[in-house]
């Protein structure tokens, strides 16, 4: 007969989980004068970039187009007039959309990074995992990439760091889950700001992607987002994009795969508790086969804390119940879960002793 659906289901997340994060998707916002060109744009490549926007506007995409590892699966383009009053055209039509990594114009100033900031922290009280890469944004936010180098070149031609940013999107968007953007080369680039180490392990600190010029050649520095203020919820881990990409990857893949395949179509029954504990107990599993989590560190079980609490709430005298009787107890329509995992992160500090 097989397994029950939704592990089935869950195992499936599991496996293209690599696949999937492989290549993101980036979403751009740009201003074209172009008649004819206004509105929404999905592209594949770049052959697929609309031939009436400007030059400069064709570049920025095609930037985004570079990746790293891989090229992003998709780029999502909104273009607006050359002058619009504001971003919120653009912005609600990306609300509809799934994507990773926003950029704003290639020309974002201070009010527009405030206006993309202040939107993606909305979307995300709302259970969308959207991220943006914005031009000295000091947000404060994992959700946030705070890119604030300068100077970068490609011969003749300079680029300030508002113009670089659908550059850095690609690049992130096409970085595999099992591994960081940190030292990615940026092999086009002839030159960059120069900056000294303690200025750029400064910025680090301060929650800033910089990228830098080793003598040799351009590559990022460490793979940071603006977070800086951690707390018992966020702590260190998530100042790193590759942590917040699986953390965001694991919501979005358990919160689709239940909706699609659990919510609403099973009784709340212990037993279908279980189901739901086992399926999502395999898609931990999976990740960690693919190098995604620790393996033997992920478990995934009823919240016994939380749900001893519903039940004291509905008027139930749970004193005198065991362990077993408080996991079997009727929680209506909810159900009480909890899980611990642990994300591995990428090798980037090397402490090496030499003795001779």
């Amino acid at each position: 007969m097989g397994l029950p659906n939704i592990n089935i289901e869950f195992k499936s997340q599991g496996i293209s989980a690599i696949k999937r994060s492989s290549k993101g998707t980036v979403a751009i916002i740009l201003k074209d004068s172009t008649v004819g060109v206004q509105g929404a744009h999905e592209l594949t490549n770049v052959t697929q970039i609309p031939k009436s926007l400007n030059q400069t506007n064709k570049e920025y995409v095609e930037q985004a187009f570079i990746g790293y590892v891989e090229a992003p699966r998709k780029v999502l383009l909104y273009v607006l007039p050359a002058s619009p009053e504001d971003l919120s055209e653009a912005l609600e039509h990306f609300e509809t959309l799934q994507f990773d990594y926003l950029v704003g114009p290639y020309n974002t100033d201070g009010t527009e990074a405030t206006e993309i900031a202040t939107w993606i922290g909305s979307q995300r009280t709302n259970e969308k995992t959207y991220k943006a890469i914005l031009p000295n944004k000091a947000a404060d936010s994992e959700a946030i990439i705070n890119f604030t180098s300068d100077g970068m070149a490609i011969g003749d031609t300079e680029y300030n760091t508002a113009k670089y940013c659908a550059r850095i999107a690609g690049l992130i968007a096409g970085t595999p889950m099992t591994i960081s953007a940190t030292y990615a080369p940026l092999p086009e680039l002839t030159d960059v700001e120069r900056l000294s180490k303690t200025v750029m392990d400064n910025a680090i600190d301060n929650g800033e992607l910089i990228i830098f010029h080793d003598g040799a050649k351009v590559k990022v520095g460490r793979g940071v987002n603006s977070l800086v203020t951690t707390t018992k919820d966020k702590n260190e881990q998530f100042k790193k994009i590759k942590i917040v990409e699986a953390v965001d990857m694991i919501k979005n893949d358990i919160r689709i795969t239940a909706q699609d395949n659990y919510i609403g179509k099973y009784a709340n029954s212990y037993d279908n508790k279980c189901l739901l504990i086992t399926a999502i107990s395999g898609y931990f599993t999976q990740l960690e086969l693919d190098g995604i989590l620790q393996a033997g560190a992920s478990e995934v079980g009823i919240d016994m804390a939380t749900q001893e609490l519903y039940l004291q709430s509905t008027g139930v005298d749970t004193s005198e119940l065991s362990e077993q009787e408080i996991k079997e107890a009727n929680t209506a329509d909810k159900v009480f879960l909890k899980a611990n995992i642990k994300i591995l992160d990428a090798i980037e500090d090397i402490d090496l002793k030499i003795v001779i």
